[in-house]
Protein backbone atom coordinates (compact mmCIF):
# COMPACT_ATOMS: atom_id res chain seq x y z
CA UNK A 1 0.00 0.00 0.00
CA UNK A 2 3.08 2.44 0.03
CA UNK A 3 3.73 2.40 -3.52
CA UNK A 4 2.97 5.91 -3.87
CA UNK A 5 5.95 7.38 -2.59
CA UNK A 6 6.76 9.96 -3.70
CA UNK A 7 9.82 12.28 -4.95
CA UNK A 8 11.53 13.50 -1.89
CA UNK A 9 10.55 13.14 2.08
CA UNK A 10 8.59 16.77 1.42
CA UNK A 11 7.15 15.24 -1.51
CA UNK A 12 5.79 11.68 -0.50
CA UNK A 13 2.85 10.86 -0.18
CA UNK A 14 0.84 8.13 1.51
CA UNK A 15 -1.54 5.56 -0.67
CA UNK A 16 -4.40 7.62 1.84
CA UNK A 17 -3.27 10.66 0.33
CA UNK A 18 -3.29 9.42 -3.13
CA UNK A 19 -6.81 7.78 -2.22
CA UNK A 20 -8.43 11.22 -0.93
CA UNK A 21 -6.62 12.99 -4.35
CA UNK A 22 -8.97 10.72 -6.27
CA UNK A 23 -12.20 11.10 -4.23
CA UNK A 24 -11.70 15.01 -4.66
CA UNK A 25 -11.25 14.17 -8.40
CA UNK A 26 -14.37 12.72 -8.56
CA UNK A 27 -15.82 15.30 -6.31
CA UNK A 28 -14.78 18.15 -8.92
CA UNK A 29 -15.63 15.91 -11.79
CA UNK A 30 -19.18 15.56 -10.14
CA UNK A 31 -19.64 19.47 -9.98
CA UNK A 32 -18.68 20.21 -12.98
CA UNK A 33 -21.46 17.83 -14.21
CA UNK A 34 -23.76 19.46 -12.24
CA UNK A 35 -22.64 22.51 -13.69
CA UNK A 36 -22.89 21.52 -16.78
CA UNK A 37 -26.58 19.63 -16.62
CA UNK A 38 -27.86 23.18 -15.27
CA UNK A 39 -26.70 24.80 -18.48
CA UNK A 40 -28.35 22.08 -20.64
CA UNK A 41 -31.63 22.21 -18.57
CA UNK A 42 -31.87 25.91 -19.16
CA UNK A 43 -33.85 26.35 -22.25
CA UNK A 44 -37.62 26.37 -22.68
CA UNK A 45 -39.16 22.96 -22.99
CA UNK A 46 -41.77 23.88 -24.71
CA UNK A 47 -43.10 26.31 -27.03
CA UNK A 48 -43.80 29.85 -25.75
CA UNK A 49 -42.66 27.98 -22.04
CA UNK A 50 -40.38 29.98 -19.69
CA UNK A 51 -36.99 28.91 -19.13
CA UNK A 52 -36.33 25.78 -16.88
CA UNK A 53 -33.97 26.31 -14.18
CA UNK A 54 -34.28 22.99 -12.53
CA UNK A 55 -31.14 20.68 -13.11
CA UNK A 56 -33.86 17.86 -13.73
CA UNK A 57 -35.07 19.41 -17.06
CA UNK A 58 -32.87 18.16 -19.18
CA UNK A 59 -32.42 14.40 -17.84
CA UNK A 60 -36.18 14.47 -18.15
CA UNK A 61 -36.39 15.74 -21.60
CA UNK A 62 -33.60 13.29 -22.91
CA UNK A 63 -36.18 10.72 -21.70
CA UNK A 64 -38.58 11.88 -23.68
CA UNK A 65 -36.69 12.75 -26.61
CA UNK A 66 -35.65 8.39 -25.83
CA UNK A 67 -39.36 7.47 -25.68
CA UNK A 68 -41.33 6.29 -28.84
CA UNK A 69 -43.56 9.20 -28.61
CA UNK A 70 -41.28 11.91 -29.54
CA UNK A 71 -40.97 13.11 -32.97
CA UNK A 72 -37.43 11.95 -34.33
CA UNK A 73 -35.79 8.92 -36.04
CA UNK A 74 -37.59 5.84 -35.36
CA UNK A 75 -34.25 3.85 -34.97
CA UNK A 76 -34.04 2.09 -31.75
CA UNK A 77 -32.16 3.31 -28.65
CA UNK A 78 -30.02 -0.27 -28.49
CA UNK A 79 -29.45 0.34 -32.11
CA UNK A 80 -28.26 3.94 -31.79
CA UNK A 81 -25.56 2.88 -28.70
CA UNK A 82 -23.99 0.14 -30.23
CA UNK A 83 -23.73 1.39 -33.42
CA UNK A 84 -23.15 5.48 -33.32
CA UNK A 85 -21.66 5.24 -29.91
CA UNK A 86 -19.95 2.61 -29.08
CA UNK A 87 -18.68 1.76 -32.68
CA UNK A 88 -19.31 5.31 -34.13
CA UNK A 89 -20.40 4.19 -37.76
CA UNK A 90 -21.49 8.04 -38.46
CA UNK A 91 -17.24 9.24 -38.05
CA UNK A 92 -17.03 5.97 -40.12
CA UNK A 93 -18.79 6.98 -42.96
CA UNK A 94 -16.80 10.09 -43.71
CA UNK A 95 -13.39 8.82 -42.79
CA UNK A 96 -11.93 5.38 -42.32
CA UNK A 97 -8.68 6.79 -40.76
CA UNK A 98 -10.55 9.11 -38.71
CA UNK A 99 -12.67 6.60 -36.97
CA UNK A 100 -10.38 4.41 -36.62
CA UNK A 101 -8.41 6.85 -34.73
CA UNK A 102 -11.55 7.95 -32.92
CA UNK A 103 -12.56 4.30 -31.89
CA UNK A 104 -8.73 3.32 -30.92
CA UNK A 105 -8.60 5.86 -28.52
CA UNK A 106 -12.13 5.93 -27.22
CA UNK A 107 -11.78 2.29 -26.61
CA UNK A 108 -8.42 2.45 -25.15
CA UNK A 109 -9.39 5.08 -22.64
CA UNK A 110 -12.69 3.82 -21.37
CA UNK A 111 -11.60 0.88 -20.77
CA UNK A 112 -8.44 1.77 -19.10
CA UNK A 113 -10.87 4.20 -17.44
CA UNK A 114 -13.30 1.00 -16.02
CA UNK A 115 -9.96 -1.02 -14.64
CA UNK A 116 -8.88 1.72 -13.05
CA UNK A 117 -12.20 2.68 -11.11
CA UNK A 118 -12.00 -1.16 -10.70
CA UNK A 119 -8.59 -1.30 -8.96
CA UNK A 120 -9.82 1.96 -7.24
CA UNK A 121 -12.78 0.17 -5.61
CA UNK A 122 -10.89 -2.97 -5.08
CA UNK A 123 -8.10 -1.12 -3.02
CA UNK A 124 -10.84 0.90 -1.06
CA UNK A 125 -12.70 -2.30 -0.22
CA UNK A 126 -9.24 -4.33 1.04
CA UNK A 127 -8.38 -0.89 2.92
CA UNK A 128 -11.62 -0.85 4.84
CA UNK A 129 -11.67 -4.15 5.72
CA UNK A 130 -8.47 -4.20 7.32
CA UNK A 131 -9.55 -1.66 9.33
CA UNK A 132 -12.71 -3.18 10.48
CA UNK A 133 -11.21 -7.24 10.10
CA UNK A 134 -12.78 -8.55 7.16
CA UNK A 135 -10.15 -8.35 4.89
CA UNK A 136 -9.19 -12.02 4.98
CA UNK A 137 -12.44 -13.13 4.12
CA UNK A 138 -12.32 -11.60 0.76
CA UNK A 139 -12.03 -13.81 -2.44
CA UNK A 140 -7.74 -13.79 -3.27
CA UNK A 141 -8.92 -12.28 -6.18
CA UNK A 142 -9.65 -9.14 -4.05
CA UNK A 143 -6.39 -8.54 -2.93
CA UNK A 144 -4.74 -5.63 -4.49
CA UNK A 145 -1.41 -7.32 -5.60
CA UNK A 146 -3.41 -10.10 -6.92
CA UNK A 147 -6.16 -8.15 -8.75
CA UNK A 148 -3.03 -5.86 -10.34
CA UNK A 149 -1.66 -8.66 -12.12
CA UNK A 150 -5.22 -10.00 -13.39
CA UNK A 151 -5.12 -6.62 -15.32
CA UNK A 152 -1.48 -6.47 -16.50
CA UNK A 153 -2.42 -7.81 -20.14
CA UNK A 154 -5.64 -6.28 -20.81
CA UNK A 155 -3.76 -3.09 -19.07
CA UNK A 156 -1.00 -3.63 -21.51
CA UNK A 157 -2.84 -4.43 -24.76
CA UNK A 158 -5.65 -1.71 -23.87
CA UNK A 159 -2.98 0.91 -23.56
CA UNK A 160 -0.88 0.00 -26.48
CA UNK A 161 -4.66 0.72 -28.37
CA UNK A 162 -4.61 4.53 -27.09
CA UNK A 163 -1.37 4.90 -28.23
CA UNK A 164 -2.08 3.73 -31.74
CA UNK A 165 -5.01 6.62 -31.34
CA UNK A 166 -2.39 9.02 -30.16
CA UNK A 167 0.32 8.48 -32.86
CA UNK A 168 -2.87 9.08 -35.96
CA UNK A 169 -4.07 12.15 -34.30
CA UNK A 170 -0.09 13.91 -34.05
CA UNK A 171 0.39 12.60 -37.53
CA UNK A 172 -3.19 14.10 -38.18
CA UNK A 173 -2.29 17.39 -36.64
CA UNK A 174 1.16 17.86 -37.77
CA UNK A 175 0.95 16.10 -41.45
CA UNK A 176 -2.58 16.68 -43.00
CA UNK A 177 -2.89 19.97 -44.20
CA UNK A 178 -6.70 20.64 -43.73
CA UNK A 179 -6.25 19.02 -39.96
CA UNK A 180 -3.40 21.29 -39.01
CA UNK A 181 -5.26 24.38 -40.65
CA UNK A 182 -8.34 23.41 -38.58
CA UNK A 183 -6.22 22.74 -34.82
CA UNK A 184 -6.41 25.34 -32.43
CA UNK A 185 -4.12 25.97 -29.13
CA UNK A 186 -7.33 24.14 -26.78
CA UNK A 187 -7.02 21.11 -29.17
CA UNK A 188 -3.15 20.69 -28.55
CA UNK A 189 -3.09 20.78 -25.24
CA UNK A 190 -5.76 17.83 -24.86
CA UNK A 191 -3.41 15.65 -27.43
CA UNK A 192 -0.39 16.40 -25.49
CA UNK A 193 -1.81 16.10 -22.21
CA UNK A 194 -3.61 12.57 -23.01
CA UNK A 195 -0.11 11.98 -24.63
CA UNK A 196 1.59 12.71 -21.33
CA UNK A 197 -0.15 10.66 -19.44
CA UNK A 198 -0.16 7.53 -21.65
CA UNK A 199 3.67 7.51 -22.04
CA UNK A 200 3.98 8.01 -18.36
CA UNK A 201 2.10 5.00 -17.60
CA UNK A 202 4.37 3.49 -19.94
CA UNK A 203 7.43 4.43 -18.70
CA UNK A 204 6.01 4.10 -14.83
CA UNK A 205 5.00 0.03 -15.37
CA UNK A 206 8.41 -0.28 -17.53
CA UNK A 207 10.77 0.64 -14.55
CA UNK A 208 9.21 -1.38 -12.52
CA UNK A 209 8.83 -4.08 -14.28
CA UNK A 210 12.45 -3.80 -15.80
CA UNK A 211 10.70 -4.14 -19.76
CA UNK A 212 11.40 -1.97 -22.76
CA UNK A 213 9.67 1.43 -21.43
CA UNK A 214 11.75 1.41 -18.58
CA UNK A 215 14.34 3.35 -21.48
CA UNK A 216 17.32 1.68 -19.67
CA UNK A 217 16.52 2.96 -16.32
CA UNK A 218 17.11 -0.14 -13.81
CA UNK A 219 17.05 1.96 -10.61
CA UNK A 220 14.11 0.66 -9.07
CA UNK A 221 13.46 4.27 -6.46
CA UNK A 222 12.35 5.86 -9.38
CA UNK A 223 9.24 3.92 -10.16
CA UNK A 224 7.41 5.14 -7.43
CA UNK A 225 7.86 8.75 -8.07
CA UNK A 226 6.81 8.08 -12.20
CA UNK A 227 3.74 6.40 -10.61
CA UNK A 228 2.86 8.76 -8.97
CA UNK A 229 3.17 11.44 -11.25
CA UNK A 230 1.41 9.36 -13.91
CA UNK A 231 -1.60 8.46 -11.01
CA UNK A 232 -1.75 12.33 -10.36
CA UNK A 233 -1.77 13.43 -13.54
CA UNK A 234 -4.53 10.65 -14.49
CA UNK A 235 -6.68 12.08 -11.59
CA UNK A 236 -6.60 15.73 -12.70
CA UNK A 237 -6.52 15.40 -16.74
CA UNK A 238 -8.85 12.68 -17.43
CA UNK A 239 -11.31 12.91 -14.91
CA UNK A 240 -11.65 16.45 -12.43
CA UNK A 241 -10.92 18.41 -16.13
CA UNK A 242 -13.70 16.65 -18.63
CA UNK A 243 -16.13 18.73 -17.69
CA UNK A 244 -14.57 21.91 -17.77
CA UNK A 245 -12.71 20.63 -21.42
CA UNK A 246 -13.48 19.72 -24.48
CA UNK A 247 -13.34 15.97 -23.71
CA UNK A 248 -16.87 17.11 -22.23
CA UNK A 249 -18.01 15.72 -25.81
CA UNK A 250 -17.49 11.83 -24.64
CA UNK A 251 -20.25 12.65 -22.35
CA UNK A 252 -22.54 15.26 -24.87
CA UNK A 253 -22.36 13.98 -28.20
CA UNK A 254 -23.84 10.37 -26.60
CA UNK A 255 -26.82 11.95 -25.27
CA UNK A 256 -27.41 14.20 -27.85
CA UNK A 257 -27.31 10.88 -30.15
CA UNK A 258 -29.82 9.35 -27.78
CA UNK A 259 -32.06 12.09 -27.84
CA UNK A 260 -32.00 12.11 -31.33
CA UNK A 261 -32.25 8.25 -32.10
CA UNK A 262 -29.03 8.63 -34.05
CA UNK A 263 -29.79 10.32 -36.99
CA UNK A 264 -27.25 13.15 -38.75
Amino acid sequence: MDYFAGVTDALRLTFVQVMIMANLSIGIFIIGMYINLKKWGMGSTGYGAAPSKSILAFPKMLMYQMSEHAHVHNQSVLETFVLDIVFQRRILRRSPLRWFMHFTIFVGWMVLFVMSLAMFLVEMIHMVGEKVGYAHSLPEFMSPEVFRELLAVPNDVFSYILLIGIIIAIYRRLFVAKVREATIAYDSVLLIGLTVITISGFIADGIRTGRFWALGIDDPTIAPPMALFHVIISLLFCIAYIPFSKYIHMIAIPLALLANKGGE
